[in-house]
């Protein structure tokens, strides 16, 4: 990866990198470190958060996140705030999911409505950050799954950097990804790509457009 003079010990940027699969260790969770391990080699802080398998709700669409104005959400009983909080710190957010009938897990669907809405109801606060989708897959769903997770980023006026191919990754049984040569390269163009888009934006953080006021 490049030496951007953006990019020096002083403003080290950040990634998380969330496993929304159940399954410790399993290809997800490989994707995900495979992109972070790209971004670490380039300068980059990076941290892993174990999503799939934790103790999370859906949205209630309560509100009170609205009213309340202050980064939470209204229930904080479960692990979506600490993930948030992370969020909220990071420059890029990497979020993989395995495909679970055509779809991502119940967790990651739970973690994105919630965040998407929280940081709607704070100045929408994902804005200018980087949000990456990360899908392993058996054969076939990986899209929707893909398209699933990019929606919220799309919505939060994030910018979703592209790879020389969809960023998922084939296999069935745990680490069956390590035999997807073409996955795990298009996770490290991957990685390349975050760490050009989210430098060259950072300075124009206070220029973000905002959003109409309907």
């Amino acid at each position: 990866m490049r030496d951007l003079p953006y990019n020096d010990r002083e403003n080290d940027m950040y990634a998380l990198g969330i496993n929304g699969s159940p399954r410790r260790g399993g290809n997800t969770q490989m994707l995900v470190n495979t992109v972070l391990d790209s971004l670490k080699g380039s300068g980059w802080e990076t941290e892993f958060a174990q999503l799939g398998g934790e103790k999370i709700r859906g949205c209630q669409a309560c509100s009170q996140c609205f009213k309340a104005k202050d980064g939470k959400c209204a229930f904080q009983d479960d692990a979506f705030q600490g993930i948030y909080d992370k969020a909220m710190r990071a420059d890029a957010l990497i979020i993989g999911t395995p495909t679970y009938y055509s779809g991502v897990t119940a967790e990651v669907k739970a973690l994105t409505d919630r965040m998407g809405y929280v940081a709607l109801a704070n100045g929408r606060a994902l804005k200018g950050k980087v949000g990456a989708a990360v899908v392993a897959v058996r054969r076939g769903g990986a899209t929707h799954a893909f398209d699933t997770i990019n929606h919220m980023f799309l919505m939060s006026q994030m910018v979703v950097p592209g790879s020389v191919y969809w960023n998922i990754g084939f296999g069935l049984r745990r680490e069956d990804v390590k035999n997807d040569g073409e996955g795990l390269a298009n996770m490290k163009n991957l990685a390349d790509t975050i760490d050009l888009v989210a430098g060259a934006i950072r300075p124009l953080a206070s220029r973000w457009p905002e959003a109409p006021g309907y």
